[in-house]
């Protein structure tokens, strides 16, 4: 009984870790439509956005499959939870990715490659996509504390977009404002991609230290003693030239 439980746990994994790779894979259609502005590739991500849907659907079938029949305990219960939530996040995500895709398709146009920090952002939150569910499969809590804390990088991304949008607007006197509220758009889908993954992130650290209250768990990690944090700010600072 137990390794039939084990096979599917392990089926659940490969299933999960084909629904983050299609969301990374539409992240980054997104990120190669807004540096080219590409209307083929912004379409790739929509079609990614459905796959992304079914991905969804498949796996909370096997996971409510897996409760029924198995009836799992303590940590198994716990980790088919984080499933069931960690598909929702992540079905957000290609939803959000989607989003910027509509964005591109309606303009016809991108103008991102004068706002770098928007492709940055970009390939920033299709690395957390990556590391989340990473985290998950190989129960690397130190791995999801990192996407946890990543999602303060994001946040001084989007801050730091918002100047130049700022910046871009001023220099074009008022012209190119659509263009400017656009991007502003991308970048908050972006940040909110980067909130995702971090959800992602508390999941796995509540499986393995039976933890439930989501909001006090990210505040005790990002308050937590230590460099581990400060560390990756400055080296993402450095990466996305932030000031």
């Amino acid at each position: 009984m137990r390794n039939r439980f084990d096979q599917q746990l392990e089926l659940l994994n490969k299933q999960l870790i084909y629904m983050g790779e299609l969301c990374e894979e539409a992240i980054g259609k997104a990120t190669t439509a807004l540096k080219e502005g590409s209307m083929e590739q912004a379409e790739k991500v929509r079609i990614a956005d459905e796959e992304i849907d079914q991905a969804e659907t498949d796996i909370e079938r096997l996971c409510l499959r897996l409760l029924l029949q198995q009836q799992p305990v303590a940590r198994d219960l716990r980790q088919i939870s984080a499933a069931l939530k960690m598909i929702t996040d992540m079905e957000r995500i290609g939803d959000q990715a989607s989003d910027i895709a509509e964005i591109i398709i309606s303009e016809k146009k991108a103008e991102a490659a004068d706002i770098p920090v928007i492709v940055k952002m970009s390939e920033a939150a299709a690395k957390m996509v990556r590391d989340s569910v990473n985290a998950y499969v190989e129960k690397d809590l130190e791995l999801s504390r990192a996407v946890i804390e990543y999602d303060d990088v994001v946040d001084e991304m989007f801050e730091e977009n918002k100047k130049q949008l700022i910046d871009y607007i001023s220099k074009n006197s008022g012209e190119g404002g659509k263009e400017a509220i656009d991007l502003i758009m991308v970048a908050k889908y972006l940040e909110r991609i980067a909130d995702h993954c971090s959800n992602i992130g508390v999941c796995v650290t509540q499986v393995h230290e039976d933890l439930y209250d989501t909001h006090s768990h990210l505040d005790t990690v990002k308050n937590a003693p230590g460099e581990h944090f400060h560390h990756e700010l400055e080296v993402a600072r450095v990466n996305y030239m932030l000031p």
